[in-house]
């Protein structure tokens, strides 16, 4: 895969208008003495690019940190208020509907929040590191907006065989191109200098137990997105049962009602309010 392709356009991702509104309030609050470090990580823990921006900045070589940072908040903590504000400003935001051709942006966004969350549950069940689950639960699909951007006439082959949150997806891509968003989301993650940690769980999200591969943080970024993807798609009880990632679920002891249970929003409701 030749990522000069995607990383060409990773500066074009679209963050969430109103998200990047909101921040540049709480950062040019007047007369504040500190910053509301948890109501900013409310805001940017919902937003993929701005996340990944943060961390990228968290994470640059001038902090000389001897260890990466994988989480928002650990960021936040490290990041004075101009140079947040200079990352958020600097940010695109999605109030185009043509911002990704062929991409709902909002029902993406939704769909990220959702499997950054479950993720995260899931990942406490299986002790594995919570802060950076929920990161790569967050950034896990990112790679999707940058093929999207690189080559909006080469995804619409992919789009006549699954659409962009259909549980076939990765597996239409692997097989027109030789790699999928899992692979541009690992090196979207990489060139932001994210921990390998992060970075892994992106590339094996697929096959996380392939081969000589072991990665249960991919694993369980697999089992989430599998919920939410299968969720939106409308899948039944039975269907659900039929296409559950068993391997990966028994690799890692979590069968399907132990997923399910980790599912963040309730789908007996009409509309997503979150």
């Amino acid at each position: 895969m030749d990522s000069s392709i995607f990383l060409a356009v990773e500066a074009a991702l679209p963050s969430i208008p109103r998200t990047v509104a909101l921040l540049l309030a709480e950062l040019d609050r007047p007369g504040a003495e500190g910053l509301d470090l948890q109501r900013i990580n409310q805001l940017v823990a919902g937003d993929p690019v701005l996340a990944a921006r943060i961390l990228q900045r968290a994470n640059a070589p001038d902090f000389l940190l001897q260890r990466q940072v994988a989480g928002v908040p650990q960021a936040l903590a490290l990041l004075s208020r101009e140079q947040l504000r200079g990352v958020v400003a600097a940010v695109p935001v999605g109030g185009s509907l043509q911002a990704v051709p062929g991409v709902d942006l909002r029902q993406f966004w939704r769909y990220s929040r959702r499997v950054a969350r479950q993720v995260r549950s899931l990942a406490g069940l299986v002790h594995q590191d919570q802060t950076a689950a929920a990161t790569a639960g967050l950034l896990h699909a990112l790679g999707e907006l940058a093929m999207v951007r690189a080559e909006p006439a080469r995804m619409l082959r992919v789009d006549a065989l699954a659409g962009p949150l259909d549980p076939r997806r990765a597996r239409a891509e692997q097989r027109l191109f030789g790699h999928s968003y899992a692979q541009v989301s690992a090196a979207l993650a990489r060139h932001w200098q994210l921990p390998a940690t992060v970075i892994d769980a992106l590339e094996h999200q697929h096959a996380p137990f392939d081969s000589d591969s072991y990665e249960p943080l991919a694993g369980v970024v697999h089992l989430a997105s599998w919920c939410a993807r299968a969720r939106s798609s409308g899948l039944g009880e039975r269907e659900m049962t039929v296409s559950f990632p068993a391997e990966v679920g028994l690799a890692l002891s979590l069968d399907i009602d132990m997923v399910l249970q980790q599912d963040p929003f309730d789908w007996t409701g009409a509309q997503d309010r979150h």
